[in-house]
């Protein structure tokens, strides 16, 4: 069964000029009006209670019953700061006229400031509210001996414009359980998104990709569910976590987000300890659970939470470890659950038997234009003036969300000659912060992997998988493995054609981390492919037992490159020599 989620709730955030976060002042989510003597230490407490306990911020009179004519100036304040008020209407609530000016100064909220009032009937008719009868009518009867006739119809009209008013009815011999249960659902629903994460300053791009999460996700039905969403860095994984996130975190019982977990998970920052606490500080809402080592914290997830319906969000998996420490099996959580999980690295997803996978793509044009022009010019479509150079900023950013922000951003305000430098600087050497967010991927490979993707991010990217495999197996390399190592943690994509693809960024960092190993003498360096430096290395006879590979590629037909008989004489490490035409 498909969830029927309204989508676009998904791009509230603090960023936007929409958002609750920044029209409210509330410091309360709820506020409660009862009248204490016979509520306050078994439904009002329990209530409380079950408010709490979902992390809904309530605000309760713990003072005992008022004996002056006038609520405080802190009450009143506590209302006024408040987003919703629950009235509970219990047979004497009418004899307090404590009671109900908090009503009036509730209903006179409810008018200014547009804030929620649900009421709800303990014990008592609706009827009875409405037209005062029964205890209330024996209620006035005594109010209306002291007070003057105008107070009194206006506590009159509060009763029959609150009981008018969407509410509760707990009859006699109701489960009280039951019917808290029913209040704190409605409250959380009507709340603005309490745990709502801040997703993008500009959420291009998201809602197609968080509609097929959804699918996967199908919250609908009882079962327990991990999902993977992998990709490489920078493509938005995280952004779309965040997005979900926000978008089904209300229909859990407890939830947690636990971001960084690769960086987080390291001893320095507490590690799986610190995160296993987080977990159950989160869902729990208690904050003075501790665990003191990781097998106590296995244990503990699975002994408090087996029974709970969560959301848990692990961001940025790098380690199986993590994932066993933290989410080990379905069964450590309650029916309904769903556990979504963020990583480089497919392989982890399918070696932790996560069944439901979704692999993130690049954006399309128009997603990359719109999402770079929010960034480049401050609004969602482009400068025209700017066309040429844009093509060739996207063309730089090959559909990478971190890309396109990091270009976007530097190159704002700039005028089209710096532009036309900047991106020519792109190009032959990658932004910094993109080209280290890539590289975190690389530097987790094993050395015949990484030696593999270097060969392909310089020498076979778009060749036939089966042929490039057998070269790199005659290389002394395990290709076949290497090659589903760096499929798995999405370094390279391999297409219905048996072609081993790369995105261009990655190709770009790939190339870079040769260029490093000497940047001012490509001779030192371990691949060659760009012409100027194999024709200065080739024809100076420049080659170091450095080389492993060299990619002539001839820019004209009648291209000639003259070289002595010991040429490769100093290249005892080479093993790869190809030949490509550009005609």
């Amino acid at each position: 069964m498909t969830s029927s989620i309204a989508f676009p709730e998904v791009f509230s955030s603090p960023s936007s000029s929409n958002s609750p976060f920044l029209t409210s002042q509330s410091n309360h989510d709820v506020f409660l009006s009862f009248r204490g003597e016979h509520t306050r230490y078994g439904f009002i407490g329990h209530l409380y209670h079950a408010l709490t306990q979902k992390g809904i911020n309530t605000y309760k009179d713990d003072k005992e019953l008022r004996k002056g004519e006038k609520i405080s100036p802190a009450l009143s304040k506590a209302i006024e700061e408040s987003e919703i008020s629950i009235v509970i209407f219990s047979k004497d609530y009418a004899s307090s006229t404590w009671c109900l000016d908090e009503l009036l100064k509730i209903l006179e909220c409810k008018e200014s400031k547009q804030q929620k009032v649900l009421a709800v009937y303990y014990k008592v008719e609706p009827s009875t509210v409405r037209h005062q009868k029964e205890s209330f009518e024996a209620a006035f009867a005594e109010h209306e001996k002291k007070f003057d006739d105008a107070k009194v119809q206006r506590w009159k009209s509060a009763l029959n414009q609150t009981a008018g008013l969407c509410g509760f009815h707990l009859k006699i011999n109701e489960d009280e359980y039951e019917f808290i249960q029913k209040i704190v659902q409605k409250v959380s629903t009507t709340l603005p998104n309490l745990f709502d994460l801040h997703v993008a300053e500009f959420p291009v791009g998201i809602q197609s990709q968080v509609e097929v999460i959804n699918e996967l996700l199908c919250i609908e039905e009882n079962d327990i569910r991990m999902i993977g969403i992998f990709g490489s860095g920078g493509i938005g994984k995280t952004t779309i976590a965040k997005a979900m996130y926000n978008l089904i975190a209300k229909r859990f019982e407890g939830r947690c987000f636990l971001a960084n977990v690769r960086e987080s998970s390291k001893q320095d920052q507490g590690g799986l300890v610190k995160l296993q606490q987080t977990i159950l500080s989160d869902i729990l809402k208690d904050s003075s659970l501790k665990v003191s080592n990781v097998d106590q914290g296995i244990n503990l997830i699975m002994k408090r939470l087996c029974h709970k319906r969560v959301l848990l969000v692990l961001d940025d998996v790098d380690c199986l470890d993590q994932l066993k420490k933290l989410c080990g099996r379905c069964d450590w959580f309650g029916s309904g659950s769903r556990i979504i999980i963020t990583t480089r690295d497919g392989g982890l997803l399918t070696k932790h038997h996560v069944h439901f996978k979704y692999r993130m793509k690049e954006m399309d044009h128009h997603e990359a234009l719109q999402l770079f022009s929010h960034h480049a010019f401050k609004s969602d479509k482009p400068n025209d003036a700017f066309e040429d150079v844009i093509k060739l900023a996207l063309k730089c950013a090959a559909g990478l969300p971190l890309a396109l922000q990091v270009i976007g951003s530097n190159l704002c305000g700039e005028d089209i000659q710096f532009w036309k430098s900047e991106l020519k600087e792109y190009k032959r050497i990658p932004e910094q912060n993109i080209y280290e967010k890539l590289k975190i991927s690389y530097d987790g490979l094993d050395h015949h992997t990484k030696e593999i993707f270097l060969d392909i991010a310089c020498f076979f990217k778009g060749g036939n998988r089966k042929y490039v495999t057998k070269i790199l197996d005659g290389c002394g390399f395990n290709a076949y493995a290497g090659v589903k190592k760096l499929n798995d943690k999405c370094l390279i994509t391999i297409d219905e054609y048996d072609r081993l693809m790369m995105n261009d960024l990655l190709e770009d960092m790939g190339k870079e981390i040769v260029r490093q190993e000497s940047p001012a003498e490509p001779g030192k360096r371990s691949r060659l492919w760009f012409h100027e430096d194999v024709l200065e290395v080739l024809e100076k006879n420049k080659g170091t037992e450095q080389i492993e590979g060299i990619l002539i590629e001839m820019p004209r037909k009648d291209s000639m490159i003259h070289l002595d008989s010991d040429v490769f004489a100093k290249m005892e490490k080479l093993r790869i020599l190809k030949r490509n035409s550009l005609f």
